[in-house]
């Protein structure tokens, strides 16, 4: 953790440089899990998958991380102070945890539906739950994370708790579902975008991804257009 002189906002990501090793000379995005406005702290959250992330878990409490930030468009709201709806799976829900921990400052209510293969694989449910949310925990382990049943519930979440607004990181399955549900309920929804980036600023065209647009798909780059983009818009095959 860090602290922080500039404003961070939900979605956001940081461009982070793991190690000064050769194998590691690309940077590492990371979006923002907590942002704690008063002491200017900043948190990540991430899984220890390859060598940068390994060089990361390295770091130790004093040490200089060099990192190039707050990057990308943040998440939004709709106007109103209805509860909103979170559904991510595995590591996609750091994105949306720094906006539940948002939200009650703006009056609403956020409900969240997490979804990991096992239950030992759930991530951030204590988090979300000390930051006001509704948390709902599914699992492959246990038979609660197939669509089906993802879907029933969302629906039950959408019509009990008044849902405006949905948002999704994690899963091109998971996004999908939500994707539907708000075509069929109205409503507003955004999905956090993922992908390997380069530079980190919009230069490289690495991070490119299809977008439905007005005039059909067109490619856009997810570190500067991005990572957040209206649910819709989203070409999840």
């Amino acid at each position: 953790m860090t602290a922080l002189e500039e404003s961070v906002r939900p979605g956001q990501f940081f461009h982070i440089q793991c190690s000064d090793d050769w194998r590691n000379l690309l940077r590492r995005p990371f979006s923002v899990y907590k942002f704690d406005r008063r002491t200017r702290i900043l948190e990540f959250l991430y899984l220890i998958k390859g060598s940068g992330t390994q060089a990361l878990m390295k770091k130790r409490p004093g040490e200089m991380l060099d990192m190039i930030g707050p990057l990308g468009k943040p998440f939004s709201l709709p106007a109103g102070d209805a509860s909103i709806l979170l559904a991510a799976r595995g590591v996609g829900v750091a994105t949306l945890h720094a906006l539940a921990q948002a939200v009650p400052a703006e009056g609403r209510r956020a409900i969240a539906i997490v979804s990991a293969q096992k239950r030992d694989d759930l991530l951030a449910v204590d988090d979300l739950r000390q930051s006001g949310a509704q948390v709902y925990a599914v699992t492959d382990e246990d038979g609660t994370s197939t669509m089906d049943q993802v879907g029933k519930l969302a629906e039950m979440l959408i019509e009990d708790y008044g849902i405006s607004a949905v948002y999704t990181c994690g899963s091109k399955r998971l996004a999908k579902l939500m994707q539907n549900l708000a075509t069929i309920h109205n409503l507003y929804a955004e999905i956090a975008m993922e992908a390997h980036m380069a530079c980190g600023l919009g230069d490289c065209y690495a991070c490119a991804c299809p977008i439905r647009k007005e005039k059909g798909i067109e490619a856009v780059r997810i570190c500067s257009e991005g990572p957040v983009f209206p649910l819709r818009q989203a070409v999840l095959s």
